[in-house]
């Protein structure tokens, strides 16, 4: 049988854990968390984007085509950074799956609209070969502009103890 939790108790402890999550994060401590889960999962998204455009481009995909694959390799390598060192420290693939959801999927969502929209306005850059600079050039300029976009989102998350603030506590760091 399993023991009796008293809801109120079991809200009560999780504000307090909320309230102590969210002192420890405010001031430039904060913003240095909300930075650093910026990096990381726009390394993720970096990672998918860049395979999708080069596979894209080289396949002769069209650009729409070229996008929804970097959008979906962009989510699965973003998960996938998140989930690795979680699967390492010992939590399930079903932990570790929902974790990552909840921790990077706003943040990822805002880059891949952002970064792709980036590329499309630049002109000619989808157009532009894999050996050319302006391909280089507009998609390293997309990717900083999406983690500039990211970044208010996420500090926004972690301030209230969501997004990657939750991924922080199962490393030690939050």
């Amino acid at each position: 049988m399993l023991p009796h939790v008293n809801p109120l108790a079991e809200s009560t402890m999780h504000t307090a854990s909320h309230h102590a999550l969210a002192a420890h994060v405010h001031g430039p401590s904060l913003n240095r968390l909300a930075f650093t889960a910026t990096l990381h999962c726009l390394s993720g998204c970096a990672i998918g984007e860049v395979l999708g455009m080069v596979i894209g481009t080289a396949l002769g995909l069209s650009n729409f085509q070229t996008i929804g694959l970097a959008i979906v390799l962009a989510f699965i390598s973003g998960y996938a950074l998140t989930m690795l060192p979680l699967l390492k420290a010992g939590m399930g693939l079903a932990g570790a799956s929902r974790l990552a959801l909840a921790a990077d999927t706003a943040s990822i969502a805002i880059m891949e609209v952002v970064d792709n929209a980036v590329m499309l306005l630049i002109p000619d850059a989808m157009d532009a070969g894999l050996s050319s600079p302006l391909f280089w050039g507009s998609l390293a300029v997309a990717l900083v502009i999406a983690g500039v976009a990211a970044y208010p989102v996420n500090r926004w998350l972690i301030a209230r103890g969501a997004g990657h603030a939750k991924v922080h506590v199962h490393h030690g760091q939050g």
